[in-house]
C-alpha cells in the first residue's frame, strides 16, 4: 500500500487503525536508537531514515536528488515492513539479526533482501528493531554504501 503523505505524522494518520499503534511504536523505537546524523522523513512513500544531503551531498546513486536511504517502515497490504539497507549490505549484521530474531520471536522470520515482513502485530520485536537501528553509524553506512556501488 502506498500513501501520499508528506510527513511521518500524516502517514500514520492515513494507515489502517490497527497499524497506527505498531507503526508509531516502531517509529518511536527507531528515533530513540538511531545514531546521530540520520534524518527522518517520507521517502519512497514510507517513513524513511536517511543520510541528508548536508552530510552526503552526492545523494542516492539511483537518483542523486534523493538523500541516501538507510531504513524505512511501512504499512503494506498484508504486513508491516521494516526495511534496513545495512542488513542487505553487511553479512555480519544480517547474520546477527537473523540469529537474534530467532531467539526473541515466537514465529519464523519472513525476510527479503532488506525487508523484514512483520505479519503478526502481536509479535513485533520492538527492542530488536531498536538495536538494529543503533548498530550502524552514518559514517559506517556511507562507507558500506560506497563500497557496494563501486564494485
Amino acid at each position: 500500500m502506498q500513501y501520499e503523505a508528506s510527513t511521518p505524522e500524516e502517514y500514520i494518520e492515513m494507515i489502517p487503525e490497527d497499524r497506527k499503534g505498531p507503526i508509531s511504536k516502531l517509529r518511536e523505537v527507531i528515533l530513540k536508537n538511531l545514531p546521530e546524523g540520520f534524518e527522518e522523513g517520507i521517502t519512497y512513500k514510507m517513513i524513511g531514515y536517511y543520510v541528508p544531503h548536508s552530510i552526503y551531498p552526492s545523494g542516492y546513486h539511483c537518483d542523486p536528488k534523493l538523500p541516501l536511504p538507510f531504513m524505512s517502515i511501512a504499512s503494506q497490504k498484508n504486513f508491516i515492513g521494516v526495511y534496513h539497507m545495512g542488513v542487505y549490505s553487511n553479512k555480519e549484521l544480517y547474520d546477527w539479526f537473523v540469529e537474534e530474531y530467532g531467539k526473541r520471536c515466537k514465529y519464523k522470520l519472513d525476510m527479503g533482501k532488506s525487508c523484514v515482513r512483520l505479519k503478526r502485530i502481536d509479535d513485533i520485536p520492538y527492542e530488536l528493531i531498536g538495536e538494529l537501528a543503533s548498530k550502524v553509524t552514518v559514517e559506517e553506512w556511507i562507507s558500506w554504501y560506497e563500497k557496494s556501488i563501486k564494485r
